[in-house]
């Protein structure tokens, strides 16, 4: 079964941002900069906090916007990541309606979720989930 990270209850978030730094871990990195989840201020403890991930569109526009082929629908939504196809162009990133993509500035590439679901691990609210995706029906073209 297919699986993606969803969030669950944002009003629980702290922005403690233990996601983020699990993703960035998860892959042998430091910090944040090239975390695929990210945690951001919507008024800080007053107004709250958003958490932006890939939300495994079924008709990604990331990847339709990908000269390359770089970026492949996934089966069940979301997309897969070929990094050698990947020019450099940006496209995804400015094509994600969500905001979802991140840019890593030291490979000229987007950061791109694996829908791992490390992250949720290391989420101590219970903000976030890893799900399975039951049934993605895609847009006709």
């Amino acid at each position: 079964m297919v699986k993606r990270v969803s969030v669950v209850d944002v009003d629980l978030c702290v922005g403690c941002m233990m996601c983020v730094f699990a993703c960035t871990r998860r892959f042998g990195e430091g910090g944040v900069s090239k975390s695929a989840i990210r945690v951001a201020s919507i008024g800080g403890i007053e107004r709250g906090f958003t958490v932006i991930v890939c939300r495994a569109c079924p008709d990604p526009p990331c990847a339709a916007s990908c000269p390359t082929d770089a970026l492949k629908p996934r089966k069940g939504g979301g997309i897969v990541f070929d990094p050698a196809k990947c020019v450099g162009c940006g496209n995804c990133v400015r094509a994600c309606p969500y905001g979802a993509l991140m840019w890593d500035e030291e490979s000229s590439k987007p950061i791109v979720c694996t829908y791992c679901g490390y992250c949720v691990n290391y989420c101590p609210y219970g903000v976030i989930k890893l799900e399975e995706v039951k049934e993605v029906v895609a847009r006709a073209p």
